[in-house]
């Protein structure tokens, strides 16, 4: 009981710290995405490839072990600290020496000095990755919330001047900077640990053990995941990447506030509880359907409420970003089923089959991404749906096994929840379409929330969904 109390109030403190933040990114983005242009954001996102590589590589997969670690002590930490500040200083120099073929490849020399001076981050952030898992391993994400919130703040308002005073791309940079710089701070000062001067060879090659394939398959997961923001920014420009990413960015914000939020949250729990089969699936199936249920009524409207919803918030210039805001808004649907059942492998320790999984994902993504990308920038978007679907039936395969919940159960808990949402959003669709179009974007939206939520919870509470009971039952025990 007592640690179902603290998985609970660490799930408030994840949500409020998830929410807080995130929200607070998004206005200081909807501010920067008003004063800079689309070409800025796509060439931040063309070397966010190789932050996304780099990051992995220097958490080598260390991070899951520690926290899946039951009886880890300061030599594990410390000698999971001294590796992580080595590689981000190693990785640093090799980015420096090889930018100038990254500019060269994109064709734009200005990524030059950019990549160099935006990857100092990595080296920013190695001081205090321990910290963060130590926190997270603890649930003691207030102190998380404590942390992040201010450096989010201080980066965003940095930006915003920065973007005033006419900085463009560069804008980006600083603030990211400035905000990492902040957060290390925080993070350093408000943890009583620090790093022994100790690297243990046989800890190491404990966490290793596992981290690698886990890091082998998080450099294939990231690498793959690139295969996107490559071929726009090659194939097309920086202006359509920049559509393509914002539209990305607006689709990760309810998945990021909801299912991440209890996904970093169900990792250590179900981490404490990995030994005991039926208490593992009970608390997975209920994580999973009450995600499931806040999130695909937030996507239906996403969906719905698209071209006014950009429009409002990043002005005209933004339109041509709606359409691949809704096809990336329905792959993401999935996005927690994926989370949770890969989250299952890795508190079982099995990062042999995680890494398989992935091995099988990447050459179907390969398929994929040949069939589609001659069909133009749309071929790519609902390539990624097909890929999100067939990743469900790989995903789910062990979990199957380990739980006895296979996909066909998980889809059968889950499909109410989804079935009802489209429901609603097809009736206000009509609504929209046939009566609302002609009204101010602000007007459709508030009427299409509202109504949108007021049917909905009317619905699930008149079919007595048992989602419902979960999250008052969640919000009393808190």
């Amino acid at each position: 009981m007592e640690l179902k109390k603290q998985a609970t109030k660490g799930a408030l403190w994840a949500f409020v710290e998830q929410l807080s933040t995130q929200l607070i990114a998004f206005g200081v983005n909807l501010v920067l995405a008003r004063l800079l242009m689309p070409e800025d954001f796509g060439t931040i996102a063309l070397f966010n490839v190789v932050m996304s590589i780099a990051t992995v590589l220097i958490n080598g997969g260390l991070a899951s072990s520690l926290i899946r670690t039951q009886n880890a002590d300061d030599r594990d930490f410390s000698t999971v600290f001294w590796f992580n500040v080595m590689v981000s200083i190693f990785l640093y120099c090799l980015i420096f020496i090889f930018t100038p073929w990254i500019a060269d490849f994109y064709n734009k020399p200005v990524l030059k000095e950019l990549i160099r001076v935006y990857t100092i981050i990595l080296v920013i952030d190695s001081f205090v990755a321990v910290q963060g898992v130590r926190f997270e391993k603890e649930l003691n994400f207030k102190m998380t919330f404590r942390i992040r919130l201010p450096s989010i703040v201080i980066g965003g308002i940095s930006g915003i001047l920065f973007a005033l005073y006419g900085f463009g791309v560069w804008s980006l940079v600083y603030a990211a900077i400035i905000k990492n710089v902040i957060s290390t701070l925080y993070y350093w000062f408000s943890s009583n640990w620090r790093p022994s001067f100790i690297f243990d060879k046989s800890r190491f090659k404990y966490h290793f053990a596992f981290g690698a394939r886990m890091t082998f398959s998080s450099l294939l997961n990231v690498m793959f995941d690139s295969i996107y923001p490559i071929i726009i920014g090659k194939k097309f420009s920086s202006v359509e990447l920049g559509y393509y990413d914002r539209a990305d960015a607006l689709k990760q914000l309810p998945i990021n506030n909801i299912a991440s939020t209890l996904s970093r949250v169900s990792f250590p729990l179900f981490a404490q509880i990995s030994h005991d089969n039926l208490r593992l699936k009970k608390s997975y199936r209920e994580i999973l359907k009450i995600v499931i249920f806040a999130i695909s009524p937030i996507i239906a409207m996403m969906i719905l409420e698209a071209v006014p919803l950009i429009r409002f918030l990043l002005t005209e210039k933004w339109l041509p970003a709606a359409p691949y805001f809704q096809i990336l808004a329905l792959s993401g649907l999935l996005y927690p089923i994926h989370a949770y059942n890969l989250n299952i492998l890795q508190v079982k320790g099995r990062s042999d089959l995680f890494l398989r999984l992935e091995i099988i994902k990447k050459v179907i993504i390969i398929i994929v991404v040949i069939i589609v990308a001659p069909m133009g920038m749309y071929g790519l978007v609902w390539g990624q749906v097909a890929l999100s679907v067939i990743a469900l039936f790989i995903n789910t395969y062990y979990t199957g096994a380990f739980l006895n919940y296979n996909i066909f159960e998980q889809l059968k808990d889950l499909c109410p929840s989804i079935l009802v949402s489209a429901l609603v959003g097809f009736f206000l669709w009509l609504l929209d379409k046939n009566i609302l179009y002609n009204k101010q974007d602000i007007i459709r939206l508030v009427i299409i929330t509202s109504l949108y939520l007021i049917i909905y919870l009317g619905i699930t509470y008149f079919l007595k969904f048992k989602e419902l009971i979960l999250i008052k039952n969640l919000i009393s025990k808190r």
